[in-house]
């Protein structure tokens, strides 16, 4: 029988692993604030780049299934099944990471008979400059550490607030974060805690309780979790990233020096907008493993780049809305693991993304020790803020500039 994407397999040897898979689907949507129902679709107008000129729609796609790639691949070269579960893993996470940054924008695409000038132009509002790893870590450490942590909570449902979906994000403020704070308590580790400001107002005490620990960091994560290449207005974006710094500031006794932007997107305006607003470093952009310093249009921004990715992030594993995909942690695990460990061979750092209301859930929570743990063991394992990371990057390359034959 030939199999499409997406249909039903009636293999019963397929249909008996897939009874036991936690990997069935890939989900309907990701990130909320990076999807948009259907309806919602409907009756937003749709975007042409030269006026007069009819839209470009794209054709719907089947939704893949992946278990039955990595079956039909299974079929042709025998392996472990726990090997063949991390294989359609990752095969989700490559296939549906594309699809969680299209977004409508003002930006028009490159045409594809552009010229040399023309592209390098349109890919060089921001760019990776000169790599700021310093020749050594703190104490002589082989890599640098940083647990990050997103506190988005109900935020990331703003546009459909509807009561159930609200509370898959409130359970991060009412129970994810203080199992989090637990953790890194029982482990003596500090973290960076980036929360939009309407998440702290909704949530106060969680400010005290991060606070009254005196070894993290909280930084900016935008107003309300908005999208920054939908407010597609310059000042409106000042404004709100005005108020959220405000609104910070306030409620920690200090100002914040890390942003990450919400959603991880950046409008035309960003770059030139948190340089004005004096931040020492973005983690926003993902254009290394390894920090960096970023270049706007080409120039020098002397701001750090402490770069993420979608690997090392919980979402993409295991977002609320999928289905019945959500993977075993013990394979998220593996996934974060294997990151550490080529990065303590590199000897650069490793930053992990995660959100209370997701990674705080009970199984969740300890495969993240489990993680902690076994980078604990290794020696030469700094674990800091990204405060901290950036603070020392600064320093260290201060010095080289002073003395490079150092």
């Amino acid at each position: 029988m030939q199999e499409t994407s997406g249909s039903t397999i009636n293999d019963p040897r397929r249909n008996s692993l897939a009874s036991r898979s936690p990997l069935l689907v890939p989900s309907s949507s990701c990130h909320p604030e990076r999807s948009e129902a259907p309806a919602e679709r409907s009756r937003r107008p749709a975007l042409s780049v030269v006026e007069g000129t009819p839209p470009l729609r794209a054709t719907p796609k089947a939704p893949t299934n992946f278990l039955a790639l990595a079956l039909r691949h299974h079929r042709r070269i025998s392996m472990p099944v726990s090997r063949l579960l991390l294989l359609a893993l990752i095969a989700k996470l490559w296939f549906a990471l594309p699809a969680m940054g299209q977004q409508p924008s003002a930006v028009p695409p490159i045409p594809i008979d552009a010229t040399e000038e023309l592209v390098r132009q349109a890919v060089s509002l921001v760019r990776a400059g000169d790599k700021l790893t310093p020749k050594a870590w703190p104490n002589g450490a082989r890599v640098a550490v940083c647990l990050s942590f997103d506190v988005d909570n109900e935020l990331l449902w703003r546009r459909t607030p509807w009561p159930v979906p609200l509370s898959q994000g409130e359970y991060g403020a009412t129970t994810g974060l203080p199992r989090v704070l637990d953790l890194l308590d029982r482990h003596s580790i500090p973290a960076s805690f980036y929360i939009p400001a309407m998440s702290a107002a909704l949530h106060p005490q969680m400010i005290q309780d991060i606070l009254q620990r005196k070894r993290h960091e909280i930084g900016v994560h935008g107003w309300m979790h908005e999208n920054l290449t939908q407010v597609n207005d310059a000042a409106k974006e000042e404004q709100l990233l005005t108020q959220s710094i405000e609104y910070l500031t306030k409620a920690i006794g200090k100002r914040p020096v890390g942003i990450r932007a919400p959603a991880w997107e950046f409008s035309q305006s960003t770059m030139e907008q948190i340089r004005k607003a004096g931040f020492l470093y973005d983690s926003s952009f993902m254009a290394m493993d390894e920090p960096y310093e970023l270049l706007a249009s080409g120039q020098k921004t002397g701001m750090i780049e402490l770069p993420i990715n979608w690997i090392a992030d919980d979402y993409p594993y295991y977002e609320p809305e999928a289905s019945g995909s959500l993977p075993d942690p013990e394979l998220v695990y593996e996934v974060y693991k294997g990151e550490f460990d080529v990065a303590y061979r590199e000897r650069t750092m490793f930053i992990l993304t995660l959100h209370p209301h997701i990674s705080g859930h009970r199984s969740r929570i300890a495969a993240l020790e489990k993680l902690i743990v076994y980078m604990k063991a290794k020696p030469g394992v700094w674990f800091a803020t990204l405060e901290q990371v950036a603070e020392y990057v600064k320093a260290q390359h201060k010095e080289l500039q002073a003395n490079p034959s150092k």
